[in-house]
């Protein structure tokens, strides 16, 4: 397969539409999007990311019109969440129309649903003319892509298309909150955070997966986020006590070792937006661990802390 490379959001919306699958930007990562509502072509994004067959995927949409297509509810607490944030890098669970294949969603008889924030996302989404299913673009268990090329790195080859944009503004997956129960729960975490759910619904709850459940949410159950290199996580204080030779860095402050490969960053946003590529940037250098700094879980760095933890898992 030959995959087209356009900035074209007429071309690549078309091949949607005749059942083709394509990577987009968003303002989190990129997507790769597949009409929702074409069982085989979802079956194709699952083919291409070499992803797991129980990992639900999130439905992306253009316009608000088009959750009822999706939904066969709007919850309270979901009406409530909508009217605060959407467009954003939010993703509402709610019970799902017969419409919507089970293999979107692994079975579940739940979907997940985000508007995203990007205009070239929402320009492109409405050519669509249909909500799309769209997990990252990337093979499953690497670092999610920020960036067109790491798409293409992955990829090239194995999907129709990838629509070029910027690079992603925030670079974590969306914030994914379950509002089929009484009191919504964050199933994972990411830009819209604990803090901003709870000042609208103070009753939100952080939620822990248990053993041998059915995950709700992408990003729960299997290994994520992870480069080739081993990933290990330290404290700002054990800085300096790492062996540099073939390691990376990336962190708030200035290690006193002489690292290979070194991002330090200016704040918890920019080191969430750049952590993918950087793992990314150390795979191309043959980087054998990486050190991460830790932060502390609050605000948008418990989203990265859980993107490292992940990336990080033997």
């Amino acid at each position: 397969m030959k995959t087209l490379i356009t900035k074209s959001v007429s071309k690549a919306s078309d091949i949607i539409k005749k059942g083709g699958i394509v990577a987009f930007p968003t303002e989190t990562v990129y997507g790769l999007g597949a009409d929702i509502f074409n069982e085989k072509a979802i079956d194709k994004v699952f083919k291409a990311k070499k992803r797991p067959n129980d990992n639900p995927l999130i439905a992306h949409i253009g316009n608000l019109e088009q959750i009822k297509f999706l939904a066969s509810e709007i919850t309270p607490n979901a009406q409530k969440f909508i009217k605060a944030f959407f467009p954003s890098p939010l993703t509402i669970i709610l019970p799902k129309t017969k419409n919507v294949p089970f293999n979107a969603t692994a079975g579940l008889e739940t979907v997940g649903i985000r508007m995203p924030k990007n205009d070239f996302t929402l320009e492109f989404l409405q050519a669509c003319e249909t909500p799309l299913v769209a997990p990252s673009a990337n093979l499953s268990g690497k670092p999610s892509p920020t960036n067109w090329e790491a798409v293409y790195e992955d990829l090239n080859g194995e999907i129709d298309c990838i629509l070029q944009g910027e690079i992603s503004e925030i670079g974590l997956e969306s914030t994914v909150v379950d509002c089929t129960g009484n009191a919504p729960l964050i199933l994972r975490t990411g830009a819209i955070t604990l803090e901003d759910l709870q000042r609208i619904i103070p009753n939100t709850k952080l939620y822990k997966l248990k053993r041998d459940e059915v995950p709700k949410s992408p990003g729960l159950k299997h290994k994520h986020y992870a480069p080739r290199a081993k990933v290990k996580l330290i404290q700002s204080s054990e800085l300096g006590g790492q062996s540099a030779e073939n390691a990376g860095f990336i962190g708030l402050n200035t290690p006193k070792n002489d690292f290979k490969v070194v991002k330090i960053c200016s704040s918890i946003e920019q080191y969430a937006q750049v952590a993918f590529d950087f793992f990314r940037q150390c795979d191309r250098a043959k980087i054998e661990i990486i050190f991460c700094e830790k932060v502390e879980e609050k605000g948008i760095g418990l989203a990265l802390m859980d993107r490292l933890k992940r990336a990080s898992e033997s």
